[in-house]
């Protein structure tokens, strides 16, 4: 009697060990499905921003290439060189996080520095040219940061979702699995100590 009434609390202690393993398995899975929502929004919105950078990109550069063709057919090739400035231009990224995910989120556009020297354009064609180039350059950084940022969140995503099918599929399932069969055996366990209570009751009336 002593060695199967030592084996109730040790179960009990194991329904509630149990019973705080679902709880925290069954918040991470809530969280994790969260998390998974706001990244999935995200690149989404990314995506869209990505295709509307990318469509600027290709009609600037396009509007470029003809403005720069008008400009060598009226200036020839060694204007082109001309209309080129010494200084380069920049581009700086900066970045955000969502839900642990670092990601490019915008950037920025320095125009290069023409010194007092250095000849401006030949043409009219040229200035357009130039001008219509820095547009395109800008959209394509945008169209580069928008589609990084969707790229990253999607791979975080993926791996979300597999943490949340693993949670969902196997480990709460198992967890509900031995949760139940620890309440049956103690169920069990205090049924058998009831009728062993109402037995040595009756002897000891006798």
């Amino acid at each position: 009697m002593n060695g199967r009434g030592s084996r109730v609390p040790a179960g009990r202690t194991g329904r509630l060990r149990l019973r705080r393993s679902l709880a925290t398995a069954l918040r991470g899975a809530d969280l994790l499905e969260r998390k998974l929502r706001l990244l999935l929004e995200r690149e989404r919105a990314a995506r869209h921003a990505a295709e509307e950078a990318g469509e600027t990109w290709r009609k600037r550069l396009a509007d470029a290439d003809t403005w720069l063709v008008r400009g060598v057919l009226l200036g020839g090739e060694r204007s082109l060189a001309q209309a080129v400035p010494t200084d380069r231009a920049r581009v700086d990224i900066s970045w955000a996080a969502l839900m642990g995910v670092r990601h490019p989120a915008a950037a920025s556009w320095t125009d290069p520095v023409r010194s007092a020297e250095e000849p401006t354009p030949p043409n009219t064609a040229l200035a357009h040219a130039r001008t219509a180039y820095r547009a395109a350059v800008r959209a394509a950084a945008e169209h580069a940061v928008h589609e990084a940022a969707a790229d990253l969140l999607a791979a975080e995503a993926v791996r979300t979702r597999q943490r949340v099918r693993a949670l969902r599929r196997h480990w709460i399932p198992r967890l509900h699995a031995e949760l139940a069969a620890v309440e049956l055996a103690l169920e069990e366990a205090e049924h058998e100590e009831a009728v062993r209570r109402r037995w040595a009751a009756s002897r000891s009336i006798r």
